[in-house]
């Protein structure tokens, strides 16, 4: 499958083109950004085009897998699905309801299969850690992410202006959603810096409870993610410098998804569902009140 990246930075070129260019099913074949001189510079390192012009990027290629910020994805992602290409998006898909719904529309109208690169979904790790899960009843849950984006490659604006909640939130709930059910509703509270605290209620009476933070102290830095139930705690541990091989899987079932025709778990109805509890979330956190998904 012939595959176009859409964006420059640093995780379009360090984790995207490499994936890609390093696939043994797929071929790169271009990449795209708003910034000619970027665009080129960023083929160069591959050995492949550089353009500015999306609609020839999309001519030449079966799938586009997207590096860019969520407002700026999702309207390309509608134009790519209409022009029938598959998706390998970026979390979150969009930052809002509204847009994601879109995208949405976009995909199930065109019958392109889609993936959201929700990074740990794609490590083996997670995988059993789900299937532990599932074999357990489970009581609830929680993460706790906490990082800092000062001085990180991560450090870009809309990062810094929707932060953590946007940025690190969807992280978390591609592992307690799958583990827990579906969030109802949301209680929400602000803490130092960008960190939000959350609580989250799931069917069957299960809760969890969220942490995010890019402004941690540095010190402070980590990654935490357990559900408990009758087996006990279920504790998924980190794993450093995943992204290139998570993001390979993600293409390999991307490319199965598009020849079977079957959903992924992480397609783009996923990535809507995330979108909203973090649009609920952040009306918690605005409002003080208690907030259903969806409402």
């Amino acid at each position: 499958m012939r595959f176009g990246v859409l964006g420059t930075g640093f995780w379009a070129s360090d984790v995207h083109a490499t994936s890609l260019a390093g696939h043994p099913d797929a071929e790169l074949v271009g990449i795209w950004g708003r910034d000619l001189a970027k665009a080129k510079a960023a083929g160069a390192q591959f050995d492949v085009p550089g353009t500015d012009d999306v609609d020839a990027l999309l001519a030449d290629v079966d799938a586009v897998s997207f590096a860019l910020p969520p407002d700026v994805q999702a309207p390309l992602a509608e134009r790519a699905a209409s022009a029938g290409k598959h998706l390998l998006l970026e979390k979150p898909v969009a930052l809002s309801v509204d847009a994601a719904d879109r995208v949405v529309a976009a995909v199930d109208a065109a019958g392109v299969a889609s993936v959201v690169f929700f990074t740990n979904r794609f490590r083996t790790a997670t995988s059993t850690w789900l299937e532990q899960a599932a074999r357990t009843t489970l009581g609830g849950g929680s993460v706790t992410w906490l990082g800092s984006l000062a001085g990180s490659p991560f450090d870009t604006p809309w990062r810094r202006e929707h932060g953590a909640l946007w940025d690190v939130g969807p992280h978390a709930l591609s592992l307690l959603v799958p583990a827990l059910g579906p969030v109802g509703a949301v209680q929400a509270g602000r803490g130092q810096g960008d960190t939000v605290h959350l609580v989250l209620s799931h069917p069957d009476g299960r809760a969890s409870t969220v942490t995010v933070s890019s402004t941690a102290a540095p010190l402070a830095s980590g990654i935490e993610t357990w559900v408990h139930g009758d087996a006990g705690r279920l504790v998924l541990l980190p794993e450093g410098r995943v992204a290139v091989e998570a993001h390979q899987v993600a293409v390999t079932e991307l490319q199965a998804a598009a020849l079977t025709g079957g959903a992924h778990p992480c397609d783009v109805h996923f990535g809507r569902d995330v979108v909203a509890v973090l649009e609920a979330a952040q009306r918690a956190l605005d409002t003080g009140c208690r907030e259903a998904v969806g409402g």
